[in-house]
């Protein structure tokens, strides 16, 4: 999809048509069961809200919200019923964690291999799930969230970068975006658990402590699933690299790709990590340190996490009883888990530009509407009581926009910044993109409520013009990835016409005629190679001419 000044660099110009092998059985059951890391995301996402609105929580942990919310001894306005700060504080240390951990994941990754960065991953989430359930005091339950928070930091690093390792090029899009699908799985499963408990007094134990069973997923996956090919590879283990690979493309032909794999291996070989992060400094590697940071950034500035968490609350606050919040949360939770799935089915076909902006403009419309429709509507009903088809219309809406991010930058905003780097950045990109994610996660978990309060309406509108920015940028800024080896996408940023003088266009024609050498060396060892095949076949088995 060309526009916004964007050099489209087909497959065909990157040697792709030179990989070997298929879609096999075998790859499609390593993704899945690896992408179970996003079940340990989406669970918590989903969990958060719906017990932060259950009354037995709230009198044990936040018994001022309990008043207001289920006493009702407060003449708030429906928008500020849950401004707690303590209480926005416990949904964000997660994020703060999540933070912290990713740049020790970035760094394991490297040295260990994914393997031992997803076990650690799940062992540290089922610490966090059994405090959380066993919590007896804030600071215990505080204690559980970190360690969740630790636990998904390294899950979100590893686990979309490993997919993007152990994927044929052409299905990368999809078989990455499975980490996606099954957070947002993981998200419906917390709403229907959320339901289901609501009249048990200590059903946010429950709810919480099935968290582990999750990181169980995981922790199994970390054990029997193979390493990248591109992790041992680097870390020297050659043949097992390949092994590995000839095993997950179904074929013995993969030595176009090795070949690739190997060189970038080379590189990487003269960096350190620290170095790593430093080659993300320099002119050759600012688009990717650029859009590894501005994508997360505008990933939570859409207000996707701010709505999956508080929804419970949101509806609550807009008049729904707490049933009919819970059930509005599976309703949305289903549409989101509907969406991202169609998303992986069109994502290599459409490509990530085509999402990316159909997502944004619907996003940005659907919030449009929320707003006003909550100006509009709060101003004839001062009690915060909204009539019924008022508030099923917000509902349709509310769905309308977590389908447009389902299918767009929820998986996307994972995908591109797992698939932009070489391998010598790619531990340490993945890293800077994950902690900018959980940063700002943190930051809106932290001020959503006090933003609802004081913006009230008006927090909708705050989030559409960050849509609209984000959709822009996106529309001059992003190239299309789709079809591009892992390897060979970096190759698009020099040839890009706006990134090309951010690269400055001394270094971009480098990057450019370094691979133009690689790229006549290759045919010529090829051509050679198959003359060679081709002389042997007309000798004869006795070594003279076949008739």
């Amino acid at each position: 999809m060309a526009g916004g000044g964007m050099v489209a660099v087909g497959a065909e110009h990157l040697h792709a048509e030179a990989y070997g092998g298929r879609l096999t059985g075998y790859v499609i059951f390593v993704a899945i069961l690896s992408a179970c890391g996003g079940l340990l995301f989406g669970y918590d996402i989903g969990v958060t809200g719906g017990v932060t609105a259950m009354a037995g929580f709230q009198q044990k942990f936040f018994p001022d919200v309990y008043e207001r919310t289920v006493l009702g001894i407060s003449d708030t306005s429906p928008y500020c019923k849950y401004d707690n700060q303590v209480l926005q504080t416990f949904t964000s240390t997660m994020f703060l964690a999540g933070m912290f951990s990713s740049f020790f994941a970035g760094t394991m990754c490297r040295k260990l291999g994914r393997k031992a960065t997803m076990f650690t991953s799940a062992c540290l989430f089922i610490l966090g799930a059994g405090l959380q359930a066993g919590a007896q005091n804030l600071a215990m339950l505080f204690v559980g969230r970190a360690f969740l928070g630790f636990g998904i930091g390294f899950a979100n690093t590893v686990v979309p970068l490993y997919l993007s390792e152990v994927a044929p090029f052409n299905f990368r899009g999809g078989l990455n975006m499975l980490f996606q699908l099954f957070t947002t799985i993981g998200i419906l499963i917390a709403g229907l658990v959320n339901y289901g408990v609501q009249d048990w007094w200590a059903g946010w134990r429950l709810s919480l402590g099935l968290a582990a069973a999750f990181a169980l997923g995981l922790l199994v996956g970390s054990i029997v699933l193979p390493e990248s090919p591109n992790s041992l590879i680097e870390r020297g283990q050659v043949e097992k690299g390949r092994a590995v690979l000839e095993r997950l493309r179904g074929t013995k032909d993969v030595e176009a790709e090795m070949e690739d794999i190997l060189e970038a291996t080379e590189l990487a070989s003269l960096v350190s990590l620290r170095q790593s992060y430093t080659m993300l400094l320099t002119k050759a590697y600012r688009p990717q340190l650029i859009l590894s940071c501005l994508i997360p950034f505008f990933q939570q500035f859409t207000g996707i996490n701010a709505i999956m968490f508080y929804v419970p609350v949101i509806f609550n606050s807009l008049g729904s009883g707490r049933r009919a919040s819970l059930l509005n949360t599976i309703i949305i939770n289903a549409v989101n888990f509907v969406a991202t799935f169609l998303s992986i089915l069109t994502v290599d076909r459409l490509g990530r530009r085509f999402w990316f902006l159909e997502g944004g403009v619907q996003m940005f419309l659907a919030q449009i509407v929320t707003g006003v429709v909550l100006a509009v509507q709060f101003g004839k009903y001062e009690d915060g009581d909204l009539p019924t088809a008022t508030a099923i219309g917000v509902l349709i809406v509310v769905c309308v926009f977590v389908s447009a991010f389902a299918w767009s930058w929820g998986p996307l905003g994972w995908l591109v910044p797992s698939e932009i780097h070489n391998l010598e950045t790619r531990a340490a990109g993945m890293s800077v993109a994950v902690t900018t994610n959980f940063l700002f996660s943190f930051v809106i978990g932290q001020a959503f409520l006090s933003m609802l309060c004081a913006m009230k309406w008006g927090v909708f509108i705050f989030f559409a013009s960050f849509v609209a920015i984000m959709t822009v940028f996106i529309f001059f800024m992003m190239p299309e990835t789709k079809g591009i080896p892992v390897e060979r996408v970096p190759i698009t940023f020099a040839r890009h016409m706006a990134w090309r003088p951010i690269m400055s266009a001394e270094v971009a024609q480098q990057i450019i005629d370094r691979d133009a050498t690689r790229t006549a060396s290759r045919a010529a060892t090829k051509a050679a190679r198959d003359a060679d095949a081709g002389e042997k076949a007309k000798e004869g088995p006795m070594g003279g001419t076949a008739i």
